[in-house]
């Protein structure tokens, strides 16, 4: 609640407070007393109407550089609710704060440009040691520094709240955070690969953290979505952000870096699988947050303003322009995403099938790591990593084949297998050892017994002697 105090000359006087009782507002005019030709006028408004109030006095009548003085209000009797329903924009119902605060609180997380390229700058850094270091500690690091939650969030915001400007804002942060991001990577990367701190010869798609983040999956796009819906509910509910946006950037540093690292070391595979599911998060991240706005009751008048002034202006085809370039970049997307988690399907069923065979019943499967599937576009061969766990002094000389003849059935194209057999030794005690293990626990129960009562019965034998 806030408390609009302003100073309104007698020539304007009549025409503030009409405007006033047009409203059907509660107000007070007090008497000024430095001045005997002007009155102050307060009017109790909720937060998001301070702008809205102020700006229908000014067309009523008020002077624009009249005093003004807002203050917050713990409590108001009553409270206006006639103006907060007229003057404040929000979602439909209880369920969100209104259209100025949002604003604000979407702008406020987006850090000056210096300072939030920086951050790109560092957080893209710390992601490629994590990944080079196979430290998932250090990846963490990365994404709490990483300023990309306000960046991310802010196009959703304008989308809902029909604001253009921010809206623009957001999608040129994104790609020049992105970009700066994504460049300080590779430096780093090839700093290190050049210096000899990382070997030349390292295979870097083999490094368990890098391969987390190359291949576009549906735990991924899940991570992305929850991260988007939880930001943007956090956003609008007046929660902190803090920690949605740490799952924001969980879903955007890593997979820059990863790019970044398969470019330095010449690996376009790498390079496309890591791209894909960059893009794939900050499109889904965008669209989730979208979507859970307008569950809350926001709603954007963006595509009726613009169908209004539809017309042959620089204006129209710059917006034109960004939604071709975004229902590209999505249905691409999409599309190669779909491609991949097909994939991913076929395989994970085909080594299912495998390992439920008879010749291989005493394996345990403990991983399957797919290659991200290129479609064609680079000509590449997909490879597929299964690692499975022994029991048994043997060899599986034909696993590799058999597995991979059930997943080109499945997914009728040509695979790579590559399969890993994890030997262990397991030693049980026998039955005869157990029993007696059970005996000893009952004879030392049994003399504990004893004992006890012996020592009670001995006492009391001595008092009767005294």
């Amino acid at each position: 609640m806030r408390l609009i105090r302003v100073r309104v000359d007698d020539d304007a006087r009549d025409a503030v407070i009409g405007a006033l009782d047009g409203l059907e507002a509660t107000y007070a005019v007090l008497p000024d007393g430095e001045r005997v030709d002007s009155a102050f006028v307060e009017v109790p408004v909720a937060d998001g109407a301070v702008d809205p109030v102020l700006a229908h006095l000014h067309d009523s009548g008020l002077d624009r550089d009249a005093y003004t003085v807002v203050v917050d209000a713990d409590r108001s009797e009553p409270v206006n609710e006639n103006l907060t329903e007229r003057f404040v924009e929000g979602p439909v119902g209880d369920r969100g704060i209104s259209h100025p605060e949002i604003r604000e609180r979407a702008d406020d997380l987006r850090p000056e440009r210096v300072t939030y390229l920086a951050f790109a700058m560092l957080s893209a850094t710390l992601a490629t040691a994590g990944l080079l270091l196979n430290s998932a500690i250090v990846i963490v690091g990365a994404m709490v520094i990483a300023p990309f939650a306000g960046s991310a969030l802010s196009a959703s915001v304008g989308a809902v709240i029909d604001d253009r400007g921010m809206l623009i804002r957001s999608v040129v942060s994104q790609t020049l955070g992105l970009a700066v991001a994504y460049a300080s990577a590779v430096f780093v990367s090839y700093a290190v690969r050049e210096t000899f701190f990382v070997s030349a010869a390292l295979a870097v798609s083999r490094v368990e953290q890098v391969g987390f983040f190359i291949t576009p999956t549906l735990l991924a796009l899940a991570i992305a979505i929850a991260a988007g819906a939880a930001g943007a509910l956090a956003l609008a509910s007046d929660l902190p952000v803090s920690i949605a946006g740490v799952a924001v950037a969980a879903a955007i540093v890593p997979s820059v870096a990863a790019a970044a690292i398969g470019t330095v070391w010449s690996r376009p595979i790498l390079v496309l699988g890591a791209v894909v599911l960059l893009f794939m998060n900050i499109v889904f991240i965008n669209i989730s947050a979208y979507v859970a706005l307008v569950a809350m009751g926001y709603r954007s008048s963006v595509v009726a303003d613009t169908w209004n002034d539809l017309g042959p202006s620089l204006r129209i085809g710059a917006y034109a322009l960004v939604v071709v370039v975004f229902v590209a970049v999505t249905a691409a997307t999409a599309a190669a995403t779909y491609s991949h988690i097909a994939f991913e399907q076929d395989v994970n069923a085909g080594v299912q099938t495998t390992l439920s065979e008879d010749d291989y019943g005493n394996l345990e499967l403990v991983g399957v790591r797919t290659q991200y599937d290129d479609a064609g576009l680079i000509g590449s061969t997909e490879s597929v990593t299964v690692t499975v766990v022994s029991d048994a002094d043997r060899a599986y000389p034909e696993l590799a084949d058999d597995v991979r003849e059930r997943v080109q059935e499945r997914a009728g194209r040509g695979v790579t297998v590559e399969v890993r057999v994890l030997d262990y030794r397991r030693s049980t005690a026998p039955e005869s050892v157990e029993t007696d293990l059970v005996d000893r626990w009952l004879s030392t129960a049994s003399q504990w017994v004893s004992d006890l009562f012996g020592a009670a019965a001995d006492s009391v034998a001595g008092r009767v002697a005294r």
